[in-house]
Order: structure tokens, then sequence, then C-alpha cells
């Protein structure tokens, strides 16, 4: 893998048969399908596949749709869905055919639409074929998505054009820049998803999708310029939401129409009053929620690996070996972290498996500290059958403090005492390794003032200890100990201990 691929945190998938299940229920794809059987044998289309007027009618009918203010519209995307995904097929008259000459007579429509042999994967294919037809039609909604509304080039080309004909310049539109922005939310809605499975759960306001988009990050108060950026992007994500909701990659709550005012006849939503106090849940939601279904997990995730992105999934290391593992542990979120050792472990006896990871740990590189801690927080899900694997590692300077910890959390009885220097050691590795994870966080200086408050002779010890991170160690104490004399302190044992290795 190139140093320089982006990568995306670990996430986890559901089944092939359980998005394959959602994509089959997705209102767009399960429409389409009705549509192709309706089909059938054929069916009188116009030069480009389109239902004529009359068979649209008849369709939306079928559909069920046919007092629905849209139903037309959601009957035209689904046939469209069919067409470009092979469950339908159209077939144009030739010029030599009697049916070319009837239509000639007749005014009638140039081909026929019958049900395509991709029909067949939806009810014989296996999931992967399933979501491979599914993720070919949500490509073409997406390409949709990017394209500019129809009334906007109806208003370009009264506008800006003398012909008539439409001014794509006056719309300041650029395919690929549209089509890229629309990627780059959805992959914040990924990274979300990915962070944090809980808060994930939970839809994102629009205005903050928006924002996160436009607003620089070093931005403190957005400017007026910035703030109408935002509306605008809003605007076009939620035209862009409820198409692509029926697809299934999201679940979209739209914007309330009554916060919509036509005063620059632009549709832009209206600035809250900044004295008018917070907003509460249901005012926000009025603005426009959404969140990646797990079905559009998969879709986002398929996508950036085409683009060359690394997006692994939780479980990929089950078939790795430990030190694999334990390398890529620190980086992931909790959640996935522990997910990916349990995964990792139910492949394995606990004995070696606590054998392999303890293995693993070992070294003096910049890294070990975190391997370490992450060997430390696997075997936490290991169970008792591992103690024979613990007790070999007592006596080891680099293991004996955390194979300590591991048997007395678990009330395993005759356990040594460690040797003095053991415990300062397992100190410097502990408070390496969280520098290394997190950086100078509220826990860790809860951790410094408390170890440092253990022995009244701490930093008179401590700087003596073997450790290749001592010395950085120290320095971090002296930065994060809230007490000025224990601070001082630490930063004088920093300078003994750098004296020492000089």
């Amino acid at each position: 893998m190139s140093a320089d691929r982006p990568t995306m945190p670990p996430v986890r998938l559901h089944t092939d048969a359980e998005l394959a299940r959602d994509a089959l229920a997705a209102p767009l794809l399960a429409r389409a399908a009705r549509l192709a059987r309706w089909a059938g044998a054929g069916r009188s289309v116009d030069a480009d596949g389109q239902l004529p007027a009359d068979g649209l009618t008849e369709a939306t009918a079928h559909l069920g749709l046919a007092d629905d203010e849209e139903g037309p519209l959601h009957t035209a995307d689904a046939w469209q869905l069919a067409l470009d995904t092979g469950l339908v097929e159209f077939t144009e008259f030739t010029e030599d055919t009697d049916a070319a000459a009837d239509a000639r007579e007749t005014g009638a429509p140039g081909g026929t639409a019958a049900a395509g042999d991709a029909l067949a994967t939806l009810t014989q294919g296996s999931p992967r074929e399933v979501l491979d037809l599914w993720l070919a039609g949500l490509e073409t909604v997406l390409a949709d998505a990017a394209f500019p509304d129809l009334a906007d080039l109806a208003d370009a080309s009264a506008a800006d054009s003398a012909d008539g004909e439409p001014d794509l310049d006056a719309l300041d539109w650029n395919p690929e820049e549209e089509a890229d922005f629309l990627d780059g939310v959805l992959g914040n809605l990924y990274l979300i998803t990915a962070l944090d499975e809980e808060a994930a759960r939970r839809p994102v306001p629009l205005p903050a999708l928006a924002a996160s988009m436009i607003v620089p990050d070093d931005m403190d108060e957005p400017t007026d310029d910035v703030l109408e950026e935002v509306s605008d992007a809003m605007m076009r994500l939620d035209d862009q939401f409820r198409l692509l909701e029926p697809t299934g990659i999201v679940a979209y709550r739209p914007v309330d129409e009554e916060l919509l005012t036509e005063d620059d006849g632009e549709g832009r939503i209206p600035e809250t009053d900044p004295g008018a106090g917070e907003l509460d849940a249901e005012d926000v939601a009025r603005y426009g929620m959404v969140r990646l279904t797990p079905l559009g997990v998969f879709a986002v995730r398929a996508r950036m690996l085409d683009a060359g992105i690394d997006a692994p999934v939780v479980g990929d290391l089950a078939g790795k070996g430990p030190e694999v593992l334990l390398d890529a542990l620190p980086g992931h979120p909790e959640t996935a972290a522990r997910a990916e050792a349990e995964a990792w472990l139910a492949h394995r006896a606990p004995e070696t498996a606590a054998r392999e990871l303890l293995a693993a740990a070992r070294g003096d590189d910049g890294t070990a500290p975190l391997r370490r801690l992450a060997c430390q927080q696997t075997l936490a899900l290991v169970g008792a059958e591992a103690e024979p694997a613990l007790r070999e590692v007592l006596d080891d300077p680099q293991l004996g403090g955390l194979a300590r910890v591991w048997l007395a959390e678990r009330g395993v009885p005759d356990v040594p005492e460690p040797p003095q220097d053991m415990v300062f050691w397992l100190t410097v590795d502990t408070i390496a390794a969280q520098l290394a994870a997190d950086g100078d966080t509220q826990e860790l200086r809860d951790l410094v003032a408390g170890l440092a408050g253990t022995s009244e002779g701490f930093f008179d010890t401590v700087w003596r200890v073997d450790h290749p991170a001592t010395e950085a160690v120290l320095e971090a104490m002296g930065r994060l100990h809230p007490d000025k004399k224990a601070a001082k302190a630490a930063r004088k044992a920093a300078f003994k201990a750098r004296s020492r290795r000089a």
C-alpha cells in the first residue's frame, strides 16, 4: 500500500444478505422491478425508451401512486432506473420493419421496452449480484443528483441567452465540482459513522453538514458571504437528498418548506435571530436531518475503494498476525477496536492468542508502548484459560507488569509482588503509550497527578528507569502536572535522564 494512500477508519458492515434485502426494499429499486414485470413481453415507448403519457399514467396506477401528487415523477424515475440497470430493455424500431411503418402512420412511439435479463438477478442472483445491480443504479442517480435543476436551466436561458439556448456558464455550474462536493458530503457522513457508531444512528442536521463543507476550520465567525454560501449549499443538498433517499442510501427528513422564503426568488433558508437563543431539537430538525443507512455505508465504501481510498472493514484483521493487529488497533475508534480484537480472538484458543499477543508486544521501538497498550486492552477480552501464558512472562521486564495487572483483575492467587523497577518501568511505558495515542488529554493529566503522588521520591527514582521514553515522559509530566513544585521536579528529573543517556 502506498504511504500516501488515503485511509479511513474501519466500519462495521452488515452481511451481504442483509444489505441485499435492504437494496430490494429500497423504494426506487422495488418500483423499478415492479415496472419491469409490468412491462412483460413489451410496452410501447418513445425513441428514448420513455413511456408515453398514457403508458406513464398506467404505470403510475400500477405502482399505486395515482393519488400521489408526485406519483408520475416517482414512476418516471423508477422507469429510468429500470432502463439504466437492464431490468427493462429497450428495442428501437428499425426503418424497414412493419412496426416502424405502423408507428409512422399512427404516431405511435418509436420502440418497445420489455423485461430484461437483469430482472432474474433480483430473484435468482446471489446477494452480491443484487448489490452490484443496485450499485450500478445508484451511480446513475448520483449523476442525476449532481446535475442542475431544469428550472435553473430555464432561468439561465431566459436571463442570459439571446437565442433561448441554456447557458451553462450562467449557472456557475461545474459538473466535476458538483459531483466532488456531493462525494465529500457523503464522505463526511461515512466518517461520522466510522468514528462513532452510536452517534451515527442519530441524523446530522443539514446546516451542520453544509457548514462542514463550506466554513474553513480556522474561521471563528463565518462571514455573511460564507453564511450565504452555506445556505445555498443546504438548498442544493436538500434537493439531492430528496432524490437519493428512494435509493436507500440515506434516511432523510427534508427541509420544512415553511422555512423557505421567496423574497429573493431563490428559495433561500431565512437567517435565524442570533439573539433568539438555542434552537430546540424539533426546530433543528425542521432545517433537514440526514444519516447514512447501513446500505449507504456499504455504497460509499465501495465508491471509496474505486477511488483508491483505503476503507477497511471491522474483521479484516481476523486472519492477520498479532503484530498487525497490535499496530492497527491504536488508530481505531474505541468500539471498532474492541470489535476488531474480538473478531481476531474468535479465531484462536485463549491461551494461544495470549501467547501470540505477548510476543508481539515486546520491543524498544517508538511504537512499542502503543503495542503493549493494545495488547493489554485485547487481553482484557480473553478468558481465564489464558492464565498459563500470562504466568510465563511474570519475570519479563517489559511484560511482567501488564501480566500482573491481568492476573490481579481476575483475582488469581499466588501472584508475586512486582519488583520496584518493574513498577516504575510500567509507569513510564503506560504514560508513553497514552502520549502517543491521545496527546495531552485531561485523562492523562489526572494520571500524571495521581502517579506522581503515590511516592514521595517518585521523580528521584523514575529518571533512572531504563526505558527509551523515560526522558519524553518526564518532560510531559513537567508540562502536565498541576502542582508547580512537582512539575519542576519532573523537569529536573528529565534533565537527569537526558544527561544519563548522553
